[in-house]
This record gives structure tokens, sequence and C-alpha cells, in this order.
């Protein structure tokens, strides 16, 4: 009996033709693009809401509002985790419509719209409790769970709305400051070219054989490697399939 096996990388396949095929229609990326495309960001104050008539285009602030909201969801906590996601996580994609910012630009953003992001993200919360979003009668904020108090049939008092927009606020600036933390602490990425990754790839072929060759010559002998033969192999590598 053989293991599953996957499709031949060099297989053509007949993907779907749109992104939008990907996501299906109760997947959460669709509310938040609705909701931030409801939203008036240039009197919530974002910056580069209205566009000048000189200069560089910039991205749109509610295409990075909308990526900042999906990691708020999903606790990616830095500007480089979000980068990578652009590039790789079809949600993503689908909800930036393929734009792929750099971790700078994303850190930008949120240092230039901590003010705005915070009331969007406190009233984003606010409202998928009103409706019950995101499982159930719980929204995940930052690895913690705010259990909702307006639930249907229950009403938010006006001390009880006071008493949790305050514990929102402290919650969100807690996660801002985090996302600050985390940028400063994530090291810089070395990214590989394509013929520097063939070539890492070409070397790690070259000393597993040699490994390999070395383990056979010792199985054959009954010999334990020296010290410095074992030193130079990794032990992956050294370790017989």
């Amino acid at each position: 009996m053989d293991h599953l096996q996957g499709n031949d990388r060099d297989q053509l396949t007949l993907f779907p033709e749109a992104l939008d095929d990907y996501i299906s229609q109760e997947n959460p990326v669709r509310f938040i693009n609705a909701y931030v495309d409801s939203l008036d960001l240039g009197q919530l104050g974002f910056r580069h809401a209205i566009l000048q008539e000189t200069g560089r285009p910039p991205y749109h602030p509610g295409d990075l509002l909308k990526l900042y909201l999906y990691g708020y969801l999903n606790r990616v906590r830095a500007s480089r985790q979000l980068e990578r996601e652009a590039h790789r996580n079809v949600e993503v994609m689908w909800l930036l419509r393929r734009l792929a910012p750099d971790f700078k630009t994303i850190a930008d953003f949120r240092r230039d719209n901590r003010k705005a992001i915070r009331n969007v993200s406190r009233e984003f919360t606010l409202f998928c409790r009103q409706l019950d979003l995101f499982s159930g009668d719980l929204v995940a904020i930052d690895g913690s769970k705010f259990k909702a108090v307006n639930s249907r049939g229950k009403n938010f008092t006006r001390k009880q709305l006071m008493r949790t927009i305050q514990k929102l606020d402290e919650d969100i600036d807690h996660y801002l400051d985090g996302m600050d933390e985390a940028d400063a602490e994530e090291p810089e990425e070395k990214k590989l070219t394509a013929k520097e990754l063939q070539e890492k790839i070409e070397e790690m072929k070259r000393r597993r054989a040699e490994a390999e060759k070395m383990q056979k010559k010792l199985d054959e002998s009954g010999e334990c490697p020296s010290a410095e033969d074992a030193g130079q192999m990794s032990p992956i590598m050294f370790n017989s399939p």
C-alpha cells in the first residue's frame, strides 16, 4: 500500500478563472470588505482618503484598513507577517485584489492613522457583537475573547456600553503597541534570488548524497563515524530514512 500522492507540479491544472471562486460566500473576509467599503474614510480621518493632484499615487487607505482588520481578527501581529500573507494567502489576495504592500507601507499606515484605526476597530468589534458574527457570541481580538452582552433579547445599558468601549480601547491600544514591538523585534529578512535559492537546494542535495554515501560505507564496515566526520554532518542528513 502506498502513501497518498499529490499531483505532479508540472501537470497542467484548470483552476477557477476568477479569484472570487476561491472564497466561499460565508467567508468572513466578505464581511470585512463590505464593512470597510461602507465607511467614509475621509471623515474618519484616514490619510490619503482624498488624493492630491500631484505626487506618487498612494495605496487607498481602505485596502490597508482591510488588511489590518484581517490581521486583527487572525492575530497576525507584525507588518512583515501581513506582507507575507498578501503574497501567499488567497483570502488576503481576494481582499486586496492582489495588491501586495510592503511591510514599511503597512507599518507607516498604522503609525499615521493610529487614532482612526482604533476608532474603526472599536466600532467594528461592537458591530460584530450586535450581529453575532465570528464564532457566535464571541469576537477574538489579540488572543483575548470578549463575551457579547448585546445578544438577542439583551441590550446594553449606558454604563455597560461606556465600560465596554473603555475596555475595547485599552485592548486595541495594547494590540497596536504589540504590533509596534513585533515590528521592532522581527529581524529584517534576507530574500534569496531564484538563482541563490537553486544553489542552496543543490548544495543540500550534494551534502545529503555525501552523508548517504558515508552511511553506506559505515554500514558495510560496521564502524561508527569518527567525531570529526560526525561533526560535519547534520543529524537529519546522517540518519537513514
